[in-house]
């Protein structure tokens, strides 16, 4: 038996549209989603992912941008949802949503997360965010996905990978360049940044990592097929 798993970022200022019909396509079985808007009915991505038949679980944790509009993250799970509490959030943890689902009686821990975005610059706050995450992790049967805003030679993730196994060994890009924002960013660089990421204990068999390079968000959605 295997598992879609699929996490994106969605970008608050992308595409809603081409969002929802991406993710009704993919027929995910398990979705992370980042820069979700709770308080905006016009991208209400969880009542749109409810309707198709998903469960979902929020993190307690957004940001608010100078704006008044916040972001959050989520996991949505059309797989049976365990009723185990979630971990309890560490202090300087990032944007963190927690879901546990039981799958042929194994259950699976799931974290949508989203870490600081520091332009691909080392600071201090990634590497706060990345060990309080850590902290919060079950030993066994987890998954982590998510935009980590950081590339693979940052310190933060070569953090996650001394303790979690990353499912794409081939670092693929996962920006759609053109729609990126940053101006302090190198845009030369762009094109081949990765900054989205899906990580497993080390029980947990993977295979099949994809990017998938659909239009609606800054990001690219990235997925994998889970082994059970």
């Amino acid at each position: 038996m295997q598992l879609k798993i699929l996490s994106w970022n969605i970008w608050c200022d992308g595409d809603f549209e081409k969002t929802c019909e991406f993710l009704r396509a993919s027929n995910a079985d398990i979705i992370g989603i980042q820069e979700v808007m709770p308080e905006d009915k016009t991208r209400d991505i969880t009542s749109y992912l409810s309707g198709l038949g998903y469960e979902y679980a929020i993190s307690p944790k957004s940001v608010t941008f100078d704006d008044g509009r916040t972001i959050t993250t989520a996991v949505f799970s059309k797989v049976k949802v365990h009723p185990e509490k979630p971990h309890t959030l560490l202090a300087g943890s990032p944007q963190q949503a927690e879901m546990s689902i039981v799958v042929r009686d194994r259950v699976f821990h799931i974290f949508s997360i989203h870490l600081k975005h520091t332009h691909q610059q080392e600071a201090d706050i990634q590497k706060v965010q990345v060990e309080s995450l850590l902290g919060a992790l079950p030993k066994e049967n987890v998954m982590v996905m998510g935009d980590f805003n950081a590339t693979p030679k940052m310190t933060s993730i070569k953090r996650m990978r001394e303790v979690l196994t990353d499912t794409d060994s081939g670092e693929l890009p996962t920006l759609n360049a053109p729609l990126f924002d940053c101006k302090t960013c190198d845009k030369a660089l762009l094109p081949t940044t990765k900054l989205d990421y899906i990580f497993v204990s080390a029980d947990v068999r993977t295979h099949s990592f994809k990017v998938e390079r659909v239009q609606g968000s800054d990001h690219f959605p990235v997925l994998v097929l889970l082994e059970v």
